[in-house]
């Protein structure tokens, strides 16, 4: 599990609304640790804030653990950027065998234009699950 610190700033039925703490694991001072959170801070100025599953009913102000499963992360990185690059090179090589260097062009745009359309319909459509959602640990 993947977890990080943060304060409830509202709440909508089952959900809470978290502003986190920090950014990174909170390691920047340990011997090993990259200094993310200080990177963070320099190009985030703004307080970060998540909406999430409250199952225990935490109350505004409440600083809480906000829990997120090992994979999910690295499953949505790969979707969002794995699909679109794959669409990418097989539109251009498609394209490049139909009609040269135009085709290739085209069909990298069309490959594209494709794997937004199956990521948008994806999030639009597709129930997410449950498992994959962050939430409050207690």
């Amino acid at each position: 599990m993947i977890d990080a610190p943060g304060t409830i700033t509202a709440l909508d039925g089952d959900y809470a609304t978290v502003r986190m703490d920090e950014t990174g694991c909170g390691r920047c001072h340990e011997e090993g640790g990259c200094g993310g959170n200080n990177i963070g801070k320099m190009l985030c100025s703004t307080p970060r804030t998540f909406r999430v599953l409250n199952p225990g009913h935490s109350v505004i102000g409440d600083h809480v653990t906000i829990v997120i499963a090992e994979g999910v992360v690295r499953r949505s990185a790969a979707l969002a950027y794995g699909l679109p690059l794959l669409a990418l090179i097989f539109g251009a090589l498609a394209g490049s065998m139909l009609a040269g260097e135009i085709g290739a062009i085209l069909g990298s745009l069309s490959g594209l234009l494709c794997s937004w359309l199956a990521l948008h319909f994806t999030q639009l459509y597709v129930r997410p699950d449950q498992r994959d959602q962050p939430y409050i640990r207690y």
